[in-house]
């Protein structure tokens, strides 16, 4: 018996050391770059046309008195492309299509930024304000960030993880995050102000889902403490039954555009410490619609791609304020 159990714990040690999601990785060159290789693919795949179910339901309260919502189910269809790609940068911009009074209407909607190995990423601090937070240096080796945006291409929330294999299926999980309240909850003004969440991104058969463990945190006595538990369930199934060239022609017309927007952005956080602007419950940041108008107007003809960049740029330099 004692033989045996000294061979199986010397079998146990010939095996390739486990890819921990709070650890460094593990891997030689050459697993590495397999690894990687799956992972762009993956991020890839999210691309194309879908039937997408927004299922969003509060469970667990965790402040005595405290009432859940009602579950919420929602949907539409949505592009998304891919419009930024190099071997450790992708970004994938989404786009909804929606039918009304026998029109057909496109409607900006998030974007998804994925960089390999990251040394930062762009973290929400509250109340209007991103800041650059380090990675962990040995969290970065054979990792990703996800970085996503909000309709005008401000920020929303960061996070990073890895891709992994558990019970034969494969996900992207992310560490915890913070996250600034979604439209859906801002407009009722909450006694939460903000989540604290982690996602996860699965292939599947059909298309992709995207889980949001929410926990929905609130100021009491000047500390930040748990509100109520919320589970997000976003299924993106594969689906061409709507008119996705209204999506790509929307965007024909409109990406030098939103491309200057996302280098305003950039810049800024850049150069002013991150990013610092008042947000509105109804509309997000407080030039987002404007943002938006301007799309509306380089479309139609309205205005050029030049003259909308030029007051775009202005419009993200004044309103944002320096951070520390």
């Amino acid at each position: 018996m004692k033989n045996r159990s000294m061979l199986i714990v010397a079998a146990l040690a010939l095996l390739p050391a486990p890819a921990l999601a709070d650890g460094p990785l593990r891997q030689t060159a050459v697993e590495a770059q397999a690894a990687k290789a799956a992972d762009r693919a993956d991020i890839l795949a999210m691309a194309g046309t879908y039937k997408v179910r927004f299922d969003m339901q509060e469970t667990t309260p965790w402040a005595a008195g405290y009432t859940p919502l009602d579950r919420k189910i929602s949907g539409g269809n949505e592009v998304v492309r891919v419009i930024e790609d190099t071997p450790d940068h992708i970004a994938l911009q989404h786009l909804l299509v929606v039918e009304h009074g026998g029109e057909t209407h496109v409607i900006k909607h998030w974007r998804q930024d994925w960089d390999y190995q990251p040394s930062r990423v762009l973290v929400y601090a509250g109340q209007g304000k991103w800041v650059w937070e380090a990675v962990p240096e040995r969290m970065r080796a054979g990792r990703w960030s996800q970085t996503v945006y909000q309709v005008d291409d401000s920020p929303r929330y960061a996070g990073w993880g890895q891709f992994e294999t558990q019970g034969g299926v494969r996900r992207w999980r992310s560490n915890w995050t913070w996250r600034p309240l979604a439209r859906r909850d801002a407009v009722r003004h909450p006694v939460y102000d903000r989540y604290y969440a982690i996602n996860r991104h699965q292939p599947t058969p059909t298309g992709w889902v995207h889980w949001q463990d929410n926990m929905k945190m609130g100021l009491k006595d000047g500390k930040l403490v748990p509100i109520v538990q919320e589970s997000v369930l976003n299924t993106y199934d594969r689906f061409d039954g709507f008119d996705g060239k209204a999506a790509d022609n929307y965007w024909a017309k409109t990406k030098d555009y939103w491309s200057a927007v996302r280098a305003a952005w950039s810049r800024v956080a850049d150069t002013k410490g991150g990013i610092a602007i008042q947000e509105q419950a109804e509309t997000g940041t407080v030039i987002s619609g404007r943002l938006l108008t301007i799309a509306d107007d380089i479309r139609s003809g309205k205005m050029t791609s030049a003259a909308g960049t030029a007051e775009a740029t202005a419009l993200i330099d004044r309103n944002t304020r320096r951070i520390g």
